[in-house]
């Protein structure tokens, strides 16, 4: 019996390793675009708003097709699913650097989009088969661990790819070469993918009074767990935030504060990524030590965090240009505590929504996090830095719109971040108080 449970214990970690593989090169091929968007939009002579557009239509299309997806996650192989997924976003990320021009980028977008859709449902409903719920918000923290360490490389070796290659190929071509680059690894992954082994649904959720499947329509069964709803919208508040600075940053960082690609790359691989493997396995750490005092625990741990970060982030913008390490540090530190949320939220939507509904729970929340906020985070910014630059050009009494006015727009559009993040910080509150009963009822402990 030991012995089994040795190699089933093997399989799980083997499995969430491969999970963490795959989220890595998500957030790897997502933020290739933002990590070369000064040179596209200076090459095609656009502006922030026309930049964020494009991710805007990526993250509604990832939201929109999300939701069937995890319709498929509960019902078909995920194994299949997340294989297929993975291939197909792959080729357009391919595809995205063979553009010829704004349309041709965009229309490869969105088809990045339509295969990512299909990791977070899939991967967060085969974790909470693979692990009990003790210990899945560290199972969850290893797996979004692919999210900071996705962006870091991204930022990271994008900007060494462009600069080394733009030698051999010119600037017009070398911003193309981390799209075919990043395809490989992932055509590799896909494959591992497929050979996993799918696991038993529910294997771990088998207490005395746990209620598998409730009667009803699955759609109407999760929209009346109020927790669900609480978490729905902090997650739309969260996007927001989060695809606004990560899609800018760089371009802010060479406006603002006057850095080269790579350099403000670097530094955004820093404190946007890798600060967020500190954030997310000590929060992951924390979260569970939290939930083992209350089961309020977790959301309390999320709400505390922005709270923690709101100031680093408003001082970090009020510094002039040229203050790259305090900047650093002040950012670091403060969006360290922006990855605390995942491994506080993720796990609670494993501990309210039962077993068979999990894809579909993950698809709806991470389509309502996707268009209510990702897809308007980039959009939003970019009109807000056109409209600041447009009015800071109007302030200076000139005519033509240049890099030093579009670096205020920029700065000053930004200022929103932190304002989010304080609504952010009461809506996780506001789930702390309804996380305990919405836990009980899926246990069984209490009747509807």
């Amino acid at each position: 019996m030991s012995s089994q449970a040795d190699e089933s214990r093997r399989q799980a970690l083997f499995a969430l390793a491969v999970l963490f593989g795959i989220n890595t090169l998500n957030f790897f091929d997502r933020q290739i675009l933002a990590a070369v968007n000064e040179p596209i939009r200076q090459q095609w002579n656009l502006g922030d708003g026309a930049m964020g557009l494009i991710s805007t239509a990526f993250t509604l299309i990832y939201a929109a097709v999300g939701v069937p997806l995890g319709r498929w996650a509960d019902r078909g192989r995920r194994t299949r699913l997340l294989s297929l997924g993975v291939a197909f976003w792959s080729l357009f990320t391919a595809a995205s650097g063979m553009a010829w021009s704004y349309a041709s980028l965009f229309a490869a977008r969105i088809g990045v989009g339509v295969g990512e859709a299909s990791c977070s449902p899939t991967a967060n409903s085969m974790i909470g088969d693979l692990f009990p719920p003790n210990q899945r918000a560290r199972a969850i923290s290893v797996f979004m661990l692919g999210l900071p360490v996705g962006i870091f490389l991204s930022y990271w070796l994008t900007g060494m790819i462009v600069e080394g290659v733009t030698p051999l190929v010119g600037p017009l071509n070398a911003w193309k070469m981390p799209f075919f680059i990043a395809t490989i690894p992932g055509l590799l992954l896909a494959l591992v993918a497929l050979r996993l082994p799918e696991p038993v649904r529910g294997a771990h959720d088998t207490a005395p009074g746990t209620r598998r499947l409730r009667v009803g329509s699955p759609w109407r069964r999760l929209l009346t767990i109020p927790t669900l709803w609480w978490i729905i919208v902090s997650g739309a508040l969260h996007n927001f935030n989060g695809y606004a600075v990560n899609a800018f940053l760089p371009a802010y960082l060479g406006r603002y504060h006057g850095l080269g690609l790579r350099q403000a790359n670097t530094i955004c691989a820093i404190v946007l990524g890798a600060v967020g493997v500190i954030g997310l396995l000590g929060g992951g750490v924390l979260a569970d030590w939290a939930q083992s005092k209350s089961r309020r625990g977790r959301m309390l741990l999320g709400s505390v965090s922005m709270i923690i970060m709101i100031p680093c982030l408003a001082m970090a913008l009020r510094l002039p240009p040229g203050s790259i390490l305090p900047f650093m540090l002040l950012t670091g530190f403060g969006w360290s505590f922006f990855f605390v949320y995942y491994v506080t939220v993720y796990p609670t939507i494993q501990d309210v929504v039962e077993p068979e509904l999990r894809g579909t729970a993950m698809a709806i929340y991470f389509f309502a996090m996707y268009v209510l906020g990702g897809a308007f985070g980039t959009s939003a910014l970019g009109f807000l830095s056109d409209y600041y630059a447009r009015r800071a050009m109007t302030s200076a009494g000139a005519v033509v719109l240049t890099e030093a006015h579009r670096a205020t727009g920029l700065h000053d559009a930004l200022m929103i971040v932190p304002v989010i993040a304080v609504l952010l910080a009461l809506i996780l509150l506001a789930g702390s108080l309804t996380v305990r009963r919405d836990t009980e009822q899926m246990s069984g402990e209490v009747k509807n």
